[in-house]
């Protein structure tokens, strides 16, 4: 992600409420999408970004959200900014641990929902009554397992994966090579994209890349996945074993990586690594491998997993153009 100059010239980052250095309040403007520092004026407080200054007030939520909302004299004191207020269901913020697992899928939500904004994905409501509305629950197992997923434009994230020792497990048992709250929520995105940019839109062009949704069925191929496992030539063909599951799940997974790839050449972009033209595909793959390779070198050097344990074959490549092309019609 980008980062930006505090007014005493120290780096505020992405998650900053407030600068290391000399302790100003700071968040991330919705009006200039800067993370700006917050000028307290005449009992006002104004985006500290020169060329922006709108008067904002903090997110209701501000113990997990640092984004600032436009202030409107209408507006509540509890209002919540655009991001937060796509969570329809939080847990039980009295239960011991809730609270910081709460604050860890906010802060992942919000760094996922940026990119999009930055990416030009359209996920706010339109005119259309058929497009799906996105929302997000974040439960706690009681009777029964949450099970994270997608279905009409909700997203359901179980607080358990909030967890990393958890969550690490759960890696090791699927032999995933990675597992983020980031990535669940890139996931089940690709699910919500899949509804909104593909369905009775491009149907034909996705089939002939990903395969045919209808046939076999989702559940059928749920069962055959967990009772045979991954296609066995999977890496010449998908992104992941998970991939090869069913169409469905390979679009989601791609478009994970997809967003990935946005997220690293952003970031790298900003510490002048490599210049993007995020409109040229050839150009994003050839820096990701660029910047990939560095990047896995690194982690290797500190003893971590790779940062793109992924390969792109051809196969994968169309597919991940596929991804580009919506992101550009959209």
């Amino acid at each position: 992600m980008k980062t930006f100059p505090c007014t005493c010239g120290n780096t505020l980052f992405f998650d900053s409420q407030r600068c290391v250095a000399c302790g100003i309040e700071s968040g991330l403007c919705s009006t200039c999408d800067h993370i700006a520092p917050l000028l307290d004026r005449e009992s006002e407080i104004r985006c500290g970004n020169r060329v922006c200054g709108v008067r904002v007030q903090k997110c209701a939520a501000d113990q997990g959200c640092n984004r600032l909302l436009p202030y409107h004299p209408d507006n509540d004191t509890d209002e919540l900014c655009d991001y937060c207020a796509l969570t329809t269901v939080t847990p039980d913020l009295s239960v011991e641990g809730n609270l910081e697992k709460w604050q860890r899928l906010e802060r992942a939500k919000r760094r996922v929902l940026c990119i999009l904004d930055q990416a030009g994905f359209p996920f706010r409501p339109d005119k259309d009554p058929t497009t799906p509305e996105l929302t997000f629950k974040f439960k706690a197992d009681e009777e029964k397992p949450v099970m994270t997923g997608h279905i009409s434009g909700c997203i359901t994230i179980n607080i358990k994966e909030a967890d990393s020792v958890v969550r690490e497990q759960a890696r090791v048992d699927f032999g995933e090579p990675h597992r983020t709250l980031v990535g669940h929520f890139r996931h089940e995105l690709g699910h919500y994209f899949w509804d909104r940019l593909v369905l009775k839109k491009c149907e034909g062009p996705f089939r002939e890349l990903f395969g045919d949704e209808r046939n076999p069925t989702y559940k059928d191929a749920l069962d055959a996945y967990y009772k045979n496992g991954p296609a066995q030539n999977w890496p010449a063909e998908y992104v992941s074993a998970y991939s090869s599951m069913h169409p469905w799940e390979d679009f989601a997974e791609t478009f994970n990586v997809y967003l990935d790839m946005m997220t690293v050449l952003i970031t790298a972009d900003n510490f002048n690594v490599v210049q993007n033209d995020l409109n040229d595909f050839e150009g994003m793959m050839t820096h990701y491998a660029q910047v990939g390779m560095i990047a896995n070198e690194f982690n290797r050097d500190m003893g971590l997993l790779d940062l793109v344990p992924e390969v792109f074959v051809p196969q994968v490549r169309e597919k991940l153009r596929f991804i580009h092309k919506l992101r550009l019609r959209s």
